[in-house]
């Protein structure tokens, strides 16, 4: 726990304050307009930004992690309170502090009983289908906020205000970094001062909507902020716990893996290490700190920890001064935010989250793998079409299926022996020297109860294929280089191959076994009754012998 704080130094300080600045102007408006995807109050997205960031700093182990309000977790909340309380209200308030409070004590209790392991349960691509399509599903949502109504009966001064936003912004994340590059700024400021375009594009519209008064025009605009702190507090519905847990235990479960994501990324850059323990400790912390202060779900955000580490961030420090500078803002009398047009906030949304939409890992995995490229579009279908909380499990349960399904299927090579060398290659592949009664098998996998029959059907498949082409087999040498582990169903399966072969008059051999390996087949029978295999030491020893053994018999002849 504060690590960084015992070995902090002078020199750092400009940077953190730096970027602490930057973040905040960057915060402000994304915060408030994440609570709306929600289904929140705006002011719930500075409450969120106030504490939680100050936990994670005492137990997280990212340097430049932004913790705060997310776009993918505001839309689950929004989604899991949609049927239990009107949006907006008070009660929605509530439950989300409660969803808040349930993910944190999961997220606090798995890291403390180290279960940082599931990350790994929902893959690169799953997880890029499912931002994908969380991020067209949140940008559909903003259409009628954009419009300032439904598609037949459109507002015009806030379709006007929306739409003139969201050319702003697009313009502004298309050429306005590269603009400043020609200009002379630095690629780092650059990227940078084009990140806050937002809160220009909001600062005009909201001159705009004050100074000809359009929200007597009929646009929608944020309404009054209530300035002062939020009170210390934990307020719960009793009559809630049951429904909110499945949606927060979903909710907890993306808020590791989006924060994982960033933090990883980002560690790498810097050289540093993520401990995905404490990443759950800090992450718990972060989001029971939200609950008891008025806001909901936080997690780490991608895009805005890019930015705190482009700003120069060098510790936790950054996002203490971010706090300490949204309580300053809501502490100054917050009129100037009640002008802020809906509008404008939901173009801001829209650019956001379509920056999510991953086209890059779905070219990649077409290309690599057409399994994980359909994962990746079945899991974005699936949140498209059956729901955000159904399309996180969808996403598990193929990331799941994909592992079994590759497992399954043990990439299995019939070897030979590379002129004048000991090395030993597959025969499809390379020019190799092989012995016209041994059947030499490389198995590249361990061996367990979801491959075995694989690797007992494409033994059966290569026999009765040397036998159709008139070829004699006599040996069978089973290459173990690659095997590390072999389960009951394994040990079983291969004292079976060995009795099989047997009656076909054919001997089972074995060459490179593991030690560890080693050691459960000394305890089973396969070694007990081999029915005349051997266990060799390397395979080229094996194959030496049956070279040897195949020059005798034809020198008898």
């Amino acid at each position: 726990m504060l690590i960084w704080l015992r070995h902090y130094r002078r020199d750092m300080l400009a940077g953190d304050i730096g970027a602490g600045v930057i973040v905040t102007l960057m915060l402000i408006p994304q915060s408030m307009a994440y609570a709306l995807v929600a289904g929140l109050p705006p002011v719930t997205g500075l409450y969120a930004s106030i504490l939680p960031p100050l936990a994670y700093a005492l137990f997280g182990s990212s340097m430049v992690q932004s913790v705060g309000p997310m776009a993918i977790t505001s839309l689950m909340i929004g989604t899991s309170l949609a049927g239990l309380a009107p949006p907006g209200s008070a009660l929605s308030m509530v439950l989300a502090g409660q969803m808040a409070l349930i993910a944190g004590a999961i997220l606090l209790l798995s890291g403390v009983f180290r279960l940082g392991f599931v990350a790994g349960f929902l893959s690169r691509p799953v997880m890029s289908g499912f931002t994908s399509g969380a991020a067209l599903l949140i940008a559909s949502g903003q259409v009628e906020s954009l419009l300032g109504g439904p598609l037949a009966s459109i507002h015009l001064p806030s379709a006007s205000i929306g739409l003139a936003s969201l050319l702003a912004l697009w313009l502004a994340k298309t050429f306005l970094a590269r603009a400043l590059n020609a200009l002379g700024a630095s690629p780092k400021a650059a990227e940078i001062l084009a990140k806050l375009a937002p809160v220009l594009v909001l600062v005009a519209a909201t001159a705009a909507v004050a100074l000809l008064d359009l929200a007597q025009a009929g646009v929608r605009v944020v309404g009054e902020i209530p300035s002062g702190l939020p009170a210390i507090a934990l307020a719960v519905s009793a009559e809630h716990w049951q429904p909110l847990l499945r949606p927060a235990l979903l909710i907890a479960f993306m808020i590791f893996l989006s924060s994982q994501s960033a933090a990883q990324s980002l560690a790498h850059r810097r050289g540093e290490r993520i401990v995905s323990n404490r990443e759950l400790l800090g992450l718990g912390a972060a989001n029971l700190a939200s609950a008891v202060s008025g806001g909901f779900a936080v997690t780490g955000s991608i895009s805005r920890s890019a930015v705190n580490y482009a700003a120069g961030a060098n510790t936790p420090l950054a996002s203490v001064i971010s706090a300490a500078l949204i309580v300053l803002a809501l502490l100054v009398p917050t009129t100037w935010i009640s002008w802020l047009p809906l509008p404008a906030l939901a173009a801001t949304i829209i650019i956001a989250v379509l920056g999510m939409i991953d086209l890059a890992t779905l070219r990649v995995a077409w290309r690599h793998d057409r399994s994980d490229a359909a994962a990746l579009l079945a899991t974005a279908a699936g949140v498209l079409l059956l729901g955000v909380e159904e399309g996180v499990i969808l996403g598990v349960v193929l990331s799941l299926a994909t592992v079994i399904w590759r497992a399954s299927r043990p990439h299995i090579a019939v070897i030979g022996r590379i002129p004048g060398s000991e090395h030993f290659r597959n025969v499809e592949r390379h020019r190799v020297e092989t012995l016209p009664e041994l059947l030499m098998l490389r198995i590249d996998a361990d061996l367990f109860f979801g491959n075995v029959d694989a690797i007992v059907d494409h033994l059966e498949h290569l026999l009765k294929e040397r036998a159709a082409k008139g070829q004699s087999t006599r040996d069978v040498l089973l290459v173990m280089s690659a095997v590390s582990s072999i389960d009951t169903t394994g040990l079983y399966v291969l004292n079976e191959i060995n009795r099989s072969l047997h009656e076909q008059s054919i001997k089972l051999h074995l060459s490179e076994v593991k030690g560890p390996v080693m050691d459960r087949l000394q305890r089973s029978e396969l070694l007990k009754r081999r029915l005349g295999g051997r266990v060799f030491l390397s395979t080229a020893e094996a194959f030496k012998h049956f070279s040897e053994q195949a020059a005798r018999e034809t020198w008898c002849i």
